[in-house]
């Protein structure tokens, strides 16, 4: 029987992943705390022998503003929902460089996670939205594409591809599959996971999603490695999104933790694929709580790792050993 997979991903997306800042002061303690929960996180993946992978958005790259407006893609998207374009006033918005402005600027992070050997993945280049009305599919390539050429200006390869907002559109794959791009992350397949979902069955999802966190609603969503490979394109799936941590429900956390890892368990020991993911900035507050949540997690992936052979890899890794097969 073949070995389990671990996998994690991260949506490194800092402010481009919310609508607008000044709306969002719930947040900055939040997307600040980033900077020292990237870090943190390598080193835990260091000490563990874990791969992860970090889908950034390619706004993120740049050292500058005047290096970030010369780059911008030629078609933007065009949502009928003009608050979701991150393009409006953006020379008004943005600092100057990451230093003054640290919500829009992600390079020195980036360098952190290049120089510590993990993935870096995509998240588009604009936080783009797959399923959102009026957007097209010749504004998603061109997107992808600015992603891709900001990338490899600083070295890095593609490979690995997580839909922003988790809006699988399976009419995208084939321009994923044509940038060169081999991995993606897919969706689980219970209904309360449609990214599609608005008003009452959006308000309903949200509600069992949460209730999922700490009891088993929708399965252990866990995955059998050898159908990942979608004719040279991987679809790894998430099995479970890192809620982070509340005082609210602090009461709570020993079933949300346990949650996460009968499923891991479950597939160190039939060889399936476990796929744990979160953003960075979902750690920005009560780091100390997140954190040894997070590294119990990752202790009982050394065991699993011992007993059963589980295996953490990274998304690109995984597609290349699936792809060779």
């Amino acid at each position: 029987m073949q070995n389990g997979k671990f996998v994690i991903s991260l949506d490194f997306e800092i402010h481009w992943g919310v609508r607008d800042l000044k709306r969002a002061e719930d947040y900055k303690t939040e997307l600040l705390g980033v900077r020292n929960v990237i870090p943190r996180l390598l080193n835990l993946f260091e000490k563990y022998g874990v791969e992860a992978t970090f889908a950034t958005v390619g706004l993120l790259f740049f050292d500058t503003k005047e290096e970030m407006l010369a780059s911008l893609p030629k078609k933007q998207p065009s949502y009928v929902n003009k608050n979701l374009s991150p393009y409006h006033d953006l020379s008004i918005e943005v600092g100057n460089t990451e230093k003054e402005d640290p919500f829009h600027f992600g390079k020195s992070l980036i360098d952190k996670i290049k120089l510590a050997g993990q993935e870096i993945g995509s998240h588009t280049f604009c936080h783009y939205y797959c399923l959102e009305e009026g957007q097209t599919k010749d504004q998603f390539e061109e997107d992808l594409a600015t992603a891709i050429v900001t990338a490899k200006k600083y070295e890095i390869d593609l490979k690995s591809f997580v839909f922003p907002r988790n809006q699988y559109n399976q009419e995208y794959l084939a321009t994923l599959k044509n940038h060169g791009l081999i991995s993606f992350r897919g969706n689980e397949s219970a209904f309360i996971f449609d990214p599609s979902a608005k008003g009452l069955k959006l308000k309903l999802s949200r509600a069992f999603r949460l209730l999922d966190s700490y009891i088993n609603i929708s399965g252990h969503n866990i995955y059998e490695v050898k159908k990942l490979n979608q004719e040279g394109l991987v679809n790894i799936p998430s099995s479970r999104f890192l809620r982070p941590y509340s005082p609210r429900l602090r009461s709570l956390e020993k079933f949300r933790k346990n949650r996460i890892k009968r499923s891991m368990t479950k597939a160190a020991q039939s060889g399936k694929l476990y796929h744990l993911w979160w953003h960075p900035h979902n750690f920005g507050a009560h780091q100390d709580e997140n954190f040894s949540f997070l590294e119990d997690i990752l202790k009982h992936y050394q065991t699993l790792n011992q007993k059963y052979g589980f295996q953490s890899i990274s998304m690109g890794n995984l597609a290349e050993e699936l792809i060779k097969q």
